[in-house]
């Protein structure tokens, strides 16, 4: 039995089957994320004053992700316009570019995160703060039974609120070195992960659920890539109609970036 409408639109919506269905789900997805970033401005309003975190992220990271998932939406658009033309050729080209440029993305995200996994806080006994990177733990390191010392690279500081904002002058003056800290000194020791505070937890939820997100997009960008060929020799127009369901979706989660970035990463 055919499936009706996956070609023709519906006489009610103008619309064939899959787009009318893209877009009922992209209105789930503008929800999902708008209460995201009702949550993210609600937190950072009733932050207690100079403990929100500016300059925490890489701008300069954030700015390549940003030209690499423009160009993205650029490949997935001339993908879509190679089918309409009946250039399977091209289409392969662009989809194929697509690919490589989400999973850069990916990658850039990934080292970002690994980054703050390995920067730690260490709250010491005597009121003051160790704070950089892990260099290394010793071998006997047990902050339980208060053995062993950990190493990071970076500096001490007498005030956590000195942490908050790396964009200050003071901060970009401040001496990063080697700073070796035994266990029978430390109260307290955390990376930069979710639990670290309410910025880095709602950096990772926002960051985290676009990722897989774009995750997601790759994958399926990648199956009409791979295995498309059969479906475009059979039936080119409905193959065509999926290139762009799944270009409605790349461009949301595009969109979703834009407003990520500077809000993440510029204020």
């Amino acid at each position: 039995m055919e499936i009706p409408y996956t070609v023709q639109a519906r006489p009610d919506t103008g619309l064939y089957n899959a787009k009318l269905g893209i877009w009922l789900f992209l209105a789930s997805e503008v929800m999902l994320f708008g209460g995201l970033f009702s949550a993210y401005v609600l937190l950072r309003v009733g932050a207690e004053p100079g403990m929100w975190p500016h300059g925490w992220l890489n701008v300069t990271l954030g700015t390549v992700n940003t030209l690499l998932l423009a160009l993205s939406a650029i490949t997935t658009l001339l993908a879509w316009a190679a089918c309409k033309v009946r250039d399977f050729t091209k289409f392969k080209i662009f989809h194929a570019c697509t690919i490589l440029l989400a999973l850069t993305f990916l990658g850039i995200k990934s080292y970002e995160y690994h980054d703050k996994l390995i920067h730690y806080e260490i709250k010491l006994n005597n009121g003051t703060f160790a704070d950089g990177h892990l260099v290394e733990k010793s071998a006997d390191f047990d902050l339980a039974k208060k053995t062993g010392t950990v190493t990071l690279h970076g500096h001490i500081v007498t005030d956590e609120k000195e942490l908050m904002d790396l964009r200050s002058p003071e901060a970009q003056a401040a001496k990063h070195e080697e700073v070796i800290v035994a266990a029978t000194d430390i109260k307290s020791m955390g990376n930069y992960g979710p639990r670290h505070n309410t910025f880095t937890a709602i950096y990772f939820t926002l960051t985290g659920l676009h990722a897989l997100h774009i995750l997601g997009g790759t994958l399926v960008i990648f199956y009409f890539w791979a295995f498309g060929g059969a479906m475009w020799k059979t039936d080119p127009e409905r193959f065509t109609n999926r290139i762009e369901v799944s270009g409605l979706f790349w461009h949301f989660v595009d969109l979703v970036w834009i407003f990520l970035f500077p809000v993440l990463y510029l204020t």
